[in-house]
């Protein structure tokens, strides 16, 4: 192979997926001293990778790369990253094998082929093992602006922990009922005064209202809602100055993870096998082991097909409530 001096990374969705390639921009980097390494994704998730030093040139669906790469690794590997990577004069090009086939015959029938657990991070590995990219055993990176870390430093002062909570996720089957969250959190409080930070999108401020509504009246002074208003790396910019934090699998989960946060993880209809655990950072895990109808999509789904839910509805909250207690507890000692 000739020697590779220009390199296009190629990511276009979604947020989990996008902060799960920063440990291979970091190593690919490391692989190729003085390689100028662009990326490509969709705009609103551009914000993501700015300030990331091993970016030299950031692109978009909108305004795609152009010209000669010696190198395009596409993570995407769909209809419309072949076409963008068409459109270049690329030298060589690989490509994330996805594994679908994997993951729906492991929803269809119940059969796991997976083996021993392997982070995506390592499958976005594979394609460039070959030519000397190795694991550095780093977590996933976000670089917040100097202006996204004023926002998160006016946060009010709190005489407890610090705790985010990230109620939200795309998918019904992934998240957390918001009255089991408001008694968790009561019970939380019970025990602790913890300052609770509720993070989420414009999407999931009606589940915010709904956690609020069913917390005890006392208990509102200690929560503040910013769902709905933070941009993305304002809400990385507060995890970064979270104590721990408690989500559904979400990208916001594997935004915690680049600031090497605790975390609590929620799994309803995921389950570790997919690959989406938190990257190189420490956490407990809550589900539901035995359900047969668990998985029951390898994405998500906006309905539980079996109506009950039981995935979410049978995690317990005293079970959520007594890890955390037991982290602060210790981590206070």
């Amino acid at each position: 192979m000739d020697p590779v001096k220009t390199i296009l990374v190629i990511r276009l969705s979604s947020i989990g997926d996008i902060i799960l390639t920063t440990p291979l921009l970091r190593e690919v980097a490391a692989a190729f001293p003085g390689a100028r390494v662009d990326y490509c994704t969709k705009e609103p998730f551009r914000l993501l990778l700015a300030g990331n030093p091993h970016i030299n040139a950031l692109f978009t669906t909108e305004k795609p790369p152009a010209g000669r790469y010696d190198l395009v690794v596409d993570l995407q590997n769909n209809i419309r990253s072949r076409k963008l990577v068409r459109k270049l004069d690329a030298g060589t090009t690989v490509r994330y094998r996805k594994r679908n086939w994997m993951k729906l015959l492991l929803v269809k029938t119940g059969i796991d082929l997976s083996g021993e657990y392997r982070s995506v991070v390592e499958r976005y590995r594979e394609p460039v093992a070959g030519l000397g990219v190795r694991g550095d055993n780093g977590h996933c990176e976000l670089y917040p602006s100097t202006e996204d870390r004023v926002f998160a430093s006016t946060l009010p002062e709190c005489d407890g922990p610090r705790f985010a909570l990230c109620f939200g996720a795309m998918h019904a089957s992934k998240r957390f009922p918001p009255v089991k969250f408001a008694r968790l959190l009561s019970l939380l409080s019970e025990s602790m005064p913890l300052q609770i930070l509720l993070l989420g999108g414009p999407d999931d401020t009606r589940y915010a209202a709904e956690i609020l509504q069913n917390l005890p009246s006392p208990l509102h002074e200690r929560v503040i809602d910013l769902s709905g208003r933070c941009s993305l790396m304002q809400t990385a910019a507060v995890l970064e100055r979270c104590d721990g934090v408690l989500c559904n699998d979400t990208g916001l989960m594997h935004m915690a993870s680049a600031f090497g946060k605790q975390l609590f993880v929620l799994f309803g209809s995921s389950v570790p096998a997919f690959g989406f655990l938190p990257y190189h950072t420490p956490f407990e895990l809550f589900g539901v082991p035995g359900l047969r109808c668990r998985p029951c999509s390898h994405i998500g789904r906006d309905f539980c097909p079996e109506g009950h839910l039981r995935c979410m509805n049978d995690i317990s909250e005293d079970a959520v409530v007594g890890a955390i207690l037991e982290y602060f507890n210790t981590v206070r000692q």
